[in-house]
């Protein structure tokens, strides 16, 4: 019975296997006369700029072999070397390495020429060193990803006392503010993935990866979260909340890493003042749902931990290790958590607000979800990268 079921599972496949297989040996479209011409595509995912001149990591995408015939950089043919060298197949990569003699903040053109005479172009808008790892810059990143990921979220909990003496329409108001804080975060992070996912190399088909991440986040969380068949309590739901925000703030520490390697941020007070003040209200969003719970202090660290550290590991990964289809991932898979949160938010809300024979759309629940929104619209003109 067993190798019944099993046949009738694989014989399709092996059907459609030998199909495709004669179907290649075949070539049905060269009695039609029709021959595809092959496709070159190439995408650059890393820039490193040092003392040796430039070097760009590019990956082939196009349907043959492809070679760099030549590479022209700021209007001239410029000598370079392949490691590895020879030709591209189809999602291979190679660095493609100039000595060439570029200057500190200025814009420099790149042209790559395949030996078929097809040209991608390539534009370093601000030339900058790029980030070499060692302790002093790896320990400065660090500093930098904790004051701007766990300070602001350890010091939003900080407003749990004033929440704990509000009364019952005050504490729907914050679910209501929370919520609206969340549905921005949701937007952000589905804004940033799509964007890098428009960058990475069409191989990855980055902005489906988008989509398809969050679904899969949202379900796997949903279901983990109900496996018991009853809604979260509020410490839970706090540790989904800091979940939600810590990969949404490792996707802000892929940005800020991404652009110090690439000598498009600025690390100026204006910089680092603007995070804090966005990211402060993040910490209100996680003690929203245990205003009125007891909770350790080890789960406070925790919660913290989950939140703020992400940041420190986006900095480090956005410096050194920046790919746009690693971080349409990680980011897709945000916008899965936080809509997951979202949801459970919006069901506590409605509990909370039927214990105290309010609606959960009153006019005091709409009121603190636009302003959830604003706060969080209003502080992102602050973090300009």
């Amino acid at each position: 019975m067993d190798l019944r079921r099993w046949s009738s599972l694989l014989l399709p496949l092996v059907i459609l296997g030998a199909a495709i297989a004669l179907f290649q040996l075949a070539n049905p479209l060269a009695l039609l006369g029709v021959s595809p011409p092959p496709l070159e595509e190439l995408t650059v995912e890393r820039t490193v700029l040092d003392g040796d001149g430039i070097a760009l990591k590019i990956r082939a995408v196009g349907s043959e072999p492809m070679r760099i015939g030549q590479v022209m950089v700021d209007g001239a043919y410029w000598r370079f070397s392949l490691d590895p060298p020879g030709a591209l197949s189809r999602g291979e990569v190679t660095w493609v390495r100039l000595a060439y003699p570029w200057v500190e903040d200025e814009l420099h053109e790149i042209t790559f020429v395949t030996n078929t005479g097809m040209t991608f172009g390539h534009t370093i808008e601000v030339a900058e060193a790029t980030p070499r790892l060692n302790a002093s810059q790896l320990s400065g990143y660090g500093l930098l990803g904790l004051f701007v990921g766990v300070f602001p979220v350890a010091l939003g909990l900080c407003f749990r006392p004033a929440l704990q003496r509000a009364g019952r329409n005050a504490f729907q108001f914050v679910l209501a503010l929370t919520l609206g804080l969340l549905t921005f975060l949701l937007v952000d992070t589905l804004d940033a993935g799509l964007e890098l996912g428009a960058q990475a190399a069409s191989l990855f088909q980055g902005q489906v990866t988008v989509w398809l991440a969050a679904l899969v986040a949202f379900f796997m969380l949903m279901a983990i979260g109900r496996r018991h068949g009853r809604p979260p309590n509020g410490r839970i739901l706090a540790w989904y909340i800091a979940l939600g925000i810590g990969l949404h703030n490792l996707g802000e520490g892929l940005a800020i890493g991404g652009a110090f390697a690439a000598g498009a941020g600025a690390l100026g007070t204006f910089l680092v003042i603007g995070f804090t003040l966005h990211n402060l209200t993040e910490g209100i969003a996680i003690a929203a749902p245990v205003t009125h719970e007891p909770v350790p202090a080890r789960v406070w660290g925790g919660l913290v931990a989950v939140a703020g550290l992400p940041a420190v590991l986006g900095i480090w990964m956005g410096a050194y290790a920046f790919a746009p289809h690693w971080s349409a991932l990680f980011l897709g898979l945000g916008v899965g958590a936080i809509l997951q949160v979202l949801v459970e938010v919006g069901d506590y809300l409605r509990r909370m607000s039927g214990t105290s024979g309010n609606s959960p759309v009153s006019g005091i629940s709409s009121a603190g979800f636009a302003l959830g929104v604003v706060i969080m619209y209003t502080t992102a003109f602050l973090v300009p990268i």
